[in-house]
């Protein structure tokens, strides 16, 4: 299936990303509280995540609503090796790169996704961490493992990979992801009366209430500490020396042992409670479980003296209610990470507000990412010197590196067999081994947090016939550009023709707020934008009146548009819509008449033309020094003249200033080839900001206002950069998600952070259209005969 989508177009799709905010990850404070004697105590800059304190306020487009907790890493991300691998046949390869790192790649096919097509994942560890990728399935072309280490952007190699026969295998990359994904963690558990301002103070709490011990139980398991054999997270596990007892737990695989105030010893005679400070104090993530209403003097870290503990979650528990309150509060340089806190932060679902804390506390801490990294990198260097002895031996293949990954030769089929059996055997074995020790990963399925995934498709229309070019929706129908001219799609109905082949439409928008339909129409010099009123090309349809050619569309042409090849449009339409038009290297900047005693510009004291055309101005002209193929427009923060147009040109993004048309150099791309996706305009506490995508990157930048006019690109703690597993050629932002999207795959990850949250492979995929500011809506082609609308309102 051809490509229908231009760099236009993509931009297209960028930019009508609804109105959001990276604040729903907190916005950073600096935090100053007094002691019990009134002294000012300074605790730093730290990121107050509390959600929204407004229960009863609507939920506005693009805000989060109590139906988008979702959790970054879902179970079938964390341990893809033991769900797909372990205990089927597959293939395990071993290797060094161009550095003469090690690294292990293993490679299944499967058909466990939701159209039921097969398709390969692959898991590749490194010392850098896991990279894993799905990829999809052909019965005429083979694919290589060389090509799978390609799409993951490893072409260069010390040693070329050799395939690992010997079954036992399985046992080391199953030690080798349980230890990447289950570094083991100790969390201080704080036990805060109502209006206790110090740590002196909350340590020296003897025992806890009975709604601390209800948390505790809910945090996991009563242990005794003398003879315990598992994590003991620094705690004296023979002579008592640091308490009787302690709370236990394991989640998805990592041991956790909680520090619990109450529970470490008590010194009457020290108010300081050294003992206890010196195990809470010195852990990276504290829970603070304070007692008493909400208006009740609120805790802050500057209540805690600690150097070495960085994000602390308050957690308030409401008896009238039975429900849980989360707040979380994280020092200022430790980057975003997730999953933010709903709104509002109440949990009436205990189990869900175990899972959601647990998976924020442990998951994502920055830290503990660092620290499963180092382990990864020790683990592959251990087992790759305990493997190299075997290297001349018959547990390594000697295959070429670029022979295909399922076949082997007919002469040798039943002793392949019987390998693959006895190879299902053992990894069967270890896999309920795993299971009958507890060690297997937990289901969030059935947590109540990931009931249906947002991405879900449902079927839109059957039996498509034509190609499509781009498309909008329209109300509940879509509207397309195909070969056979521009299409009303509804459903399963027959599709109605509204402009013929004549003119043949490349881009498009439905404005219908606006009462507007814009379209860039031909190609070459004669390519121009055409605007109609969405209320005359509803009224053409209900009339049957004679479908238009391009001649009955003259009166519809923005003239000094001639010879145009990419348009972008605003997306805030509350001030007045922009449109920048580009004419190679030129750039028309475009805007609609105000009218007074109108709404949304349209006058209610006269009749309204057959066309808008008169109600548009030309503002200038702005010169570049290429031709650009990505363009967004980024609103400024105020009312004043100081809007962005974000241009991608050549090897560079740079941002223009549309008032007085100086561009400013946004980031320069170090490659040899370059293809531009898309510049997406996020907003973070008003300040404006872009992911900038081309081939595999995605680069966070900041922009911000600068010397009355000039704009500065400021590095940022939450700047982010990462890499897309296969290069997409759209990218579509629907809150809190980044979806991308090849010639067969759809990659979904978070704007935030660019965190991986699902790939699903669909063969011949084509986005056709997608909006996100008022009704989410993505449509897709799947094959040849379905049009899908990927995306429900959940989105």
């Amino acid at each position: 299936m051809k490509h229908f989508c231009s760099s236009s177009v993509s931009e297209d799709l960028g930019c009508r990303r609804g109105d959001f905010s990276r604040k729903h990850y907190g916005s950073v404070e600096l935090l100053i509280s007094s002691d019990a004697d009134g002294a000012i105590q300074r605790a730093g800059r730290f990121r107050v995540e509390n959600g929204s304190s407004d229960e009863n306020a609507t939920a506005l487009p693009g805000t989060w609503r109590r139906t988008d907790v979702h959790l970054e890493n879902p179970e079938y991300h964390t341990r893809w090796y033991f769900k797909y691998f372990l205990g089927q046949v597959h293939q395990n390869y071993i290797g060094n790169d161009a550095e003469k790192s090690p690294f292990f790649l293993s490679v299944t096919l499967s058909d466990q996704n939701h159209q039921r097509v097969p398709q390969y994942r692959a898991i590749l560890w490194r010392k850098t961490g896991t990279q894993k990728i799905c990829l999809p399935y052909s019965p005429t072309k083979t694919l290589s493992v060389k090509s799978i280490l390609s799409a993951m952007n490893l072409d260069k190699f010390e040693k070329g990979p050799r395939e690992i026969f010997h079954p036992e295998i399985q046992k080391d990359l199953l030690v080798l992801e349980e230890q990447e994904g289950s570094v083991n963690f100790k969390f201080g558990v704080l036990f805060a009366k109502d209006g206790q301002l110090t740590d002196d103070e909350m340590l020296s709490n003897e025992i806890g209430s009975d709604a601390f011990q209800k948390f505790l139980n809910l945090l996991g398991d009563k242990i005794t500490l003398k003879g315990w054999t598992g994590y003991r997270g620094g705690l004296d596990t023979k002579n008592d020396t640091t308490g009787i007892q302690s709370v236990y737990t394991v989640y998805q695989g990592h041991e956790i042992m909680f520090h619990v105030s109450t529970m470490l010893p008590y010194s009457k005679e020290n108010k300081q409670q050294v003992e206890r400070k010196r195990h809470i104090g010195n852990d990276i993530v504290t829970i603070v479980f304070q007692e008493g209403e909400e208006p009740s003097p609120a805790f802050k870290p500057s209540m805690i003296r600690s150097h070495f503990t960085h994000i602390f979650a308050l957690v308030r528990y409401d008896q009238q209610n039975d429900n849980y309150r989360l707040k979380i509060f994280s020092e200022e340089s430790v980057p975003l990470f997730g999953p933010p806190l709903p709104s509002p932060p109440v949990f009436t679902d205990h189990q869900e507000f175990r899972d959601f804390l647990l998976v924020k506390s442990t998951l994502e801490t920055p830290t503990f990412a660092q620290k499963r990294r180092r382990t990864l990198d020790m683990l592959i260097r251990s087992l790759y010197q305990d493997l190299m002895p075997d290297l001349h031996k018959n547990m390594l293949n000697r295959r070429s590196f670029s022979d295909v990954l399922p076949e082997s030769p007919k002469s040798a089929r039943k002793k392949e067999e019987a390998r693959q059996a006895e190879f299902v055997r053992i990894g069967q074995a270890l896999k309920l081994k795993s299971i009958v020790r507890g060690d297997a990963p937990s289901s969030l399925v059935a947590s109540g947090i990931c009931k249906k995934e947002p991405w879900e498709p449902q079927c839109f229309c059957s039996n498509f016939p034509h190609e499509a070019v781009c498309a909008d929706p329209w109300g509940q129908a879509l509207l397309v550009s195909t070969d056979a001219g521009v299409l009303l799609v509804d459903d399963d109905l027959p599709s109605v023709p509204v402009f013929d082949k004549t003119l043949p439409v490349k881009q498009m928008h439905v404005l219908e707020t606006l009462d507007l339909l814009i379209l860039r129409a031909d190609k070459g010099k004669d390519a121009r934008l055409f605007v109609f009123r969405l209320s005359s090309v509803h009224k053409a349809i209900e009339g049957k009146q004679a479908v238009k050619s391009k001649c009955d569309c003259r009166d519809n042409k923005l003239e000094k548009t001639k010879g145009c090849h990419l348009y972008a449009i605003n997306t805030h339409h509350s001030r007045e819509l922009r449109i920048v038009v580009a004419i190679r290297n030129k750039l028309l900047l475009i805007t609609r008449k105000p009218k007074p005693g109108g709404v949304a510009g349209i006058s209610l004291l006269s009749p309204l033309a057959e066309s808008p055309v008169e109600e548009f101005q030309y503002i200038r002209e702005i010169c570049l020094s290429d031709s650009p193929a990505v363009m967004t427009l980024v609103d400024g923060p105020t009312e004043e003249s100081d809007n962005l147009i974000c241009v991608a040109y050549r090897h560079q993004f740079d941002v223009v200033n549309e008032s007085t048309g100086e561009a400013f150099r946004l980031h320069h791309v170090e490659a040899n080839r370059v293809n531009f996706v898309a510049a997406i305009d996020v907003y973070e506490d008003g300040e404006a900001g872009l992911l900038l995508c081309y081939n595999y990157s995605c680069i966070y930048k900041k922009v911000c206002p600068f010397n009355g006019g000039s704009f500065l690109v400021q590095p940022s703690a939450s700047d982010f950069q990462f890499c897309w597993n296969q290069a997409p050629y759209a990218i579509v932002c629907a809150f809190p998600y980044l979806l991308a999207f090849t010639t067969d795959s759809m990659e979904i990850r978070l704007v935030v952070n660019g965190n991986l949250v699902h790939t699903a492979v669909v063969p011949q995929l084509q986005l056709v259209a997608s909006r996100v500011k008022l009704r989410p809506k993505i449509c897709t082609r799947f094959r040849s005969e379905t049009l899908w609308a990927e995306a429900s309102n959940d989105l």
